[in-house]
This record gives C-alpha cells, sequence and structure tokens, in this order.
C-alpha cells in the first residue's frame, strides 16, 4: 500500500490514527445497532407475504451491484470519510419502512440499503488499511499485523451492535407496550369458567413444527409464539433505531478525519464482506419454539460471544498461525450444525439456545476477521479487485438464501449450508497449501541469492 509522497507525521500521529480507529469503529456499533436489530427481526415480525426475508434478499442483491460499480467512484469523489457518512444515511430508509411494514415499502429500501453498503465497507476498510502503513513507520511493527489487528478491534466494537440492538428490540417487545389491558373482574370470570370446567389445555409439541421442522410454508406452526407484536412496539423500535443513524452519523462528520489528513492519501480500496445474518433461522428455532420476545436475547449473547472472539482469534493466529484458528471454527460450526438437526426445541431448553448463540458467535468472529485479512494479505495492492469479487459471491450466496428461504423446510437449507461449508473450507485449505509452496520457493530462492552474494564478495 504505498503512498504517493512522503508524509511528515507529528508527534501524536499514533493517538490520532488510534483516535479515529476507535470513534470510526464507535461510529459504526451505533449505526449497526440499529440496523442489526431491525434486520434481525425481518422473517419473524413482517413474515406476511414473505416480505421480511424477500426484503433481506433485496438488500444483498443489491450490494452485489454496489459493490461492482459504486466503491470506486464514490470514494474517489468524496473520500473515504464522507463516502461513510452518505452510505450511513442510505441504511435510513430501510428503519423509516418499519413504520409502514409492506411489501412495496421495505423492499425498495432494502435496495438503498445494497447501494449504500457497497462504498461503506470498501471505505471503513480502506481507511483501516492505509493508515496501518504511517502506523507501523511511527511503531516498528509490521503492516500486516497491524491490519489484523485494527481488524480485530473495529469488529469487537462492530459485533457489539448485536448487543445493543436486540438489547432494544427485546426489552420493547417484552413490555406491555400497544397491548390490551385486560381487568380484575375479566380474569376472575375466565379464572371462574376455568375451574368449572376442569379441563386441562394439550401441551404444545414444539419440535414437531419448530427447528428443523419448520417450514415457511406450513400452517402447521402457528402458535402464540409467532403472533406479531403490536404495530406500536415496532414504531417504538423503530424511533429509537433511526435515532440510532442519526447520531452514527454526526459522529462521522465532527469525530472522524480525513484519510488524506492522517495517511498523506487515499491508497487502494478493500472490502469485507458484510455478515449475512441468517434471520430466518431465527424464526425457525428462538421465534417460533422460544418466543419471538426472546430473539434479541438470544441474539445478545452471540454479540458478546462475538465481540470477544474477535480481537481474541486475532491475538492467537499470532502464536499458532492462521490454520489452526481457521481450522477450530470449522469444527465448531460442524458441532453446530450437527445440533440444530438433531435438537427438537421446547421453551424450557432455555440455556440450549444460548450455548448454540455462543458457539455461532465465536465460530463467526474467526471467519469475519481471519478472510478479509486473509484477503488482503494474498493480493497485495490489488485489493480492491480480490475484495470486489469476494464480495460478489459472498452477496450471492446470500441471496440465494433469503430468496429461498420461504420455500425450503429449514432441515434442507441445514444440509446445503453443511455441504457449502465443506466444500469452502476445502478450497481454503488449497489456498493455505498453494501459499505456503510459494513462500517456501521464495525462501530458497532468497537464501540462494544470498549464499551467491557471500561467494562474489569472497
Amino acid at each position: 500500500m504505498p503512498i504517493s509522497s512522503p508524509v511528515v507525521f507529528g508527534s501524536n500521529e499514533k493517538w490520532r490514527i488510534n483516535r479515529n480507529i476507535l470513534v470510526l469503529g464507535f461510529a459504526f456499533m451505533v449505526q449497526f445497532t440499529a440496523f442489526h436489530g431491525a434486520a434481525n427481526l425481518q422473517s419473524s415480525v413482517n413474515s406476511d407475504a414473505g416480505a421480511g426475508t424477500f426484503t433481506l434478499a433485496a438488500i444483498y442483491f443489491s450490494l452485489i451491484l454496489s459493490n461492482i460499480f459504486l466503491p470506486a467512484i464514490v470514494i474517489k469523489w468524496l473520500g473515504c470519510k464522507w463516502t461513510v457518512a452518505l452510505s450511513f444515511i442510505a441504511y435510513m430508509p430501510f428503519i423509516a419502512a418499519q413504520f409502514y411494514p409492506k411489501l412495496y415499502t421495505l423492499v425498495p429500501a432494502g435496495l438503498m440499503v445494497g447501494f449504500g453498503g457497497g462504498p461503506l465497507w470498501c471505505a471503513k476498510c480502506t481507511y483501516l488499511a492505509v493508515v496501518a502503513e504511517p502506523y507501523a513507520k511511527l511503531s516498528g511493527v509490521s503492516a500486516d499485523v497491524l491490519v489484523v489487528r485494527f481488524f480485530g478491534l473495529f469488529f469487537m466494537f462492530y459485533q457489539m451492535a448485536q448487543i445493543w440492538g436486540n438489547l432494544v428490540s427485546s426489552a420493547i417487545l417484552s413490555s406491555s407496550l400497544g397491548e390490551t389491558v385486560t381487568y380484575f373482574n375479566e380474569t376472575l370470570v375466565t379464572s371462574t369458567s376455568d375451574l368449572v370446567s376442569n379441563v386441562s389445555l394439550p401441551t404444545v409439541d414444539f419440535g414437531a413444527t419448530c427447528g428443523v421442522n419448520f417450514c415457511s410454508g406450513s400452517t402447521g406452526h402457528e402458535n402464540t409464539n409467532l403472533e406479531p407484536p403490536s404495530p406500536l412496539k415496532i414504531q417504538v423500535i423503530a424511533a429509537v433505531y433511526l435515532a440510532c443513524m442519526v447520531s452514527a452519523v454526526i459522529l462521522v462528520f465532527v469525530g472522524v478525519d480525513s484519510l488524506k489528513s492522517v495517511a498523506g492519501g487515499d491508497s487502494a480500496t478493500t472490502s469485507p464482506p458484510v455478515p449475512a445474518a441468517p434471520s430466518a433461522s431465527y424464526r425457525a428455532f428462538v421465534g417460533c419454539a422460544y418466543g419471538i420476545s426472546n430473539i434479541g436475547f438470544v441474539m445478545i449473547c452471540f454479540g458478546v460471544f462475538n465481540a470477544l472472539a474477535a480481537p481474541l482469534a486475532g491475538a492467537i493466529v499470532k502464536i499458532t498461525g492462521r490454520y489452526p484458528v481457521m481450522l477450530t471454527a470449522l469444527v465448531l460450526n460442524l458441532c453446530l450444525i450437527s445440533a440444530l438437526l438433531l435438537w427438537r426445541p421446547s421453551p424450557d431448553q432455555w440455556l440450549v439456545f444460548f450455548v448454540l448463540a455462543a458457539i455461532w458467535g465465536a465460530a463467526d468472529a474467526v471467519w469475519l476477521v481471519q478472510v478479509n485479512a486473509l484477503s488482503g494479505i494474498l493480493f497485495p495492492g490489488d485489493e480492491e479487485a480480490a475484495f470486489s469479487n469476494f464480495r460478489l459471491w459472498e452477496s450471492t450466496g446470500s441471496v440465494l438464501s433469503y430468496a429461498s428461504a420461504p420455500y425450503l423446510c429449514v432441515r434442507t437449507r441445514l444440509f446445503i449450508l453443511l455441504g457449502l461449508l465443506i466444500l469452502g473450507f476445502s478450497g481454503y485449505t488449497v489456498i493455505e497449501v498453494m501459499e505456503y509452496k510459494v513462500k517456501k520457493t521464495h525462501h530458497r530462492e532468497r537464501n540462494f541469492e544470498l549464499v551467491a552474494e557471500k561467494n562474489d564478495r569472497e
């Protein structure tokens, strides 16, 4: 990542770089507190005509187009700082659409998110990658090591958004806001009639229609857990989330310096994948068996372990290398999918929901940090092409996942996911072997050159 002209760094430049990374991470945390919180509820709250899942599919469809055509143009025109701010604004219609959640309002708003997402993540990753270069000169630490460290720190903030966003939604959904008040005399009459009739209600077998047995098109899983919350609750949640996004824009305006003032100029653009949260699975497991109001609490557990594991994975890689950490993530994901295939969820097994979310969060953190860092390391100087191609396939997979959600049962989706996981890791293993052979050959050539130079001197 060469800088076009020499830059004179001030005595407080390291502090400035750290401050900008922290403010940028905090702004993303506030922004995605709103977005993640709303996206996690889409398939459960906006389930009529598959509006929620089709909206998520629209987001990733437009993200494909966005990554191909927009990042280089927008970043060249606005610079990284203002690209982030403008892209944040593009997410706002998605939250505003929750006040009137219909297919014809949600899908266009989802398209806006995708079009803003491409430039947003390219600009963010460019910022982190470029400031690593002057920081390396100031600290004496390798730029490659600093990139992984900056990514880990950033994603720690980013995944904390899962905690706050789901805390907001869970607190509001668990309240009595907008619900019909039952008076004492009505309750008394109902209770008396129950005693007289002496008829016990049948126990619901949630495992028969939830989890792997959940099918969106089936009418057999109509239980009280899947009843949508009152419109007032959704509107209050949307208002809080919209305020968060406005605050995030202000944070970038005021607290983040332009990349040129920090590092002396923009460099190649890079963009990591936007994590595609499988929210259809929330409805099948958590929403169906545990209740829509509990989705947020389970996702808070996911966010905590994700935020903790992101920097921890980066630190462990320095000790063990990248492959053992990635292999650990694979084992965690295989165990998770196997458990989901065998488990029959029930409301009284509340601890299992949180344990599975914790495993998922830890594994996701490894993929999130290490795949991003690997893409930048493998293609130095060609980051834009590498990440654009990576994002193209990542977004394509997300579109297919969300678009097929209303038509495939969860069991089928999990088997497909299992096959793709094994196939993808096999491809990653081939890349690591190829990279090892290249480094080994380069090391031999370098040793030969050193021996030749020594012989010439003698």
